[in-house]
């Protein structure tokens, strides 16, 4: 409810010009209670932030490299579909950070988030074109941009895409990529439309 409250109201007034005490009136609390659970609304902000954040956690917490070079694509799109699902209950959170003063927080700590789940993976690849190592930061902000790229045009979008066809669709886009030919291999546990198709 005080979420609700503060996303409302910044949208009318902007974090700056907001108090306390006129989100404690949306949110139909008093001070002692707005006080008992934030110190301050940037303690609020902060509070939406990390709620946000938590969604893309699922990344960390999922099995989806095998060995050195190998992507288990189920696990993946299980992964999407989950990260999907969370930040759809959640858009309005997700667009106040995305819109607001925190959105180049939020990309520096996705980015760190995307390193620290893949920096050992890529390092054992060891992607190269042309014979030069391409550098691992340069992919991690790859995988950031296009991850909430898609989320942004996604969430504001009117496509009647469901959380598991945007999941199933990004995995197909990765099926037809060219990660093939980078030394990666896809791994599947379950078949494939075009594979139960034939």
């Amino acid at each position: 409810m005080i979420f609700n409250a503060f996303i409302k109201l910044v949208k009318e007034y902007g974090i700056e010009r907001l108090t306390v005490q006129q989100i404690a009136d949306e949110a139909m609390i008093n001070r002692a209670t707005f006080y008992a659970h934030f110190k301050d609304k940037q303690d609020l902000y902060e509070q939406i932030f990390q709620t946000v954040m938590e969604s893309f956690k699922t990344f960390s917490r999922a099995d989806i490299f095998v060995g050195k070079n190998e992507i288990h694509l189920d696990t993946l799109e299980s992964t999407l579909n989950e990260v999907f699902q969370s930040l759809s209950e959640q858009k309005d959170l997700f667009f106040l950070i995305f819109d607001g003063s925190q959105h180049v927080k939020m990309m520096e700590e996705l980015q760190n988030l995307i390193r620290d789940t893949t920096d050992e993976f890529l390092t054992n690849l060891r992607i190269t074109q042309n014979g030069k190592d391409v550098p691992n930061e340069f992919i991690y902000s790859y995988i950031t941009s296009t991850l909430t790229g898609t989320l942004n045009w996604w969430l504001r979008s009117d496509e009647e895409f469901r959380p598991a066809h945007l999941a199933h669709f990004m995995i197909q886009l990765i099926e037809n990529s060219h990660l093939t030919v980078l030394g990666v291999k896809l791994i599947r546990e379950t078949p494939t439309e075009t594979q139960i198709a034939k």
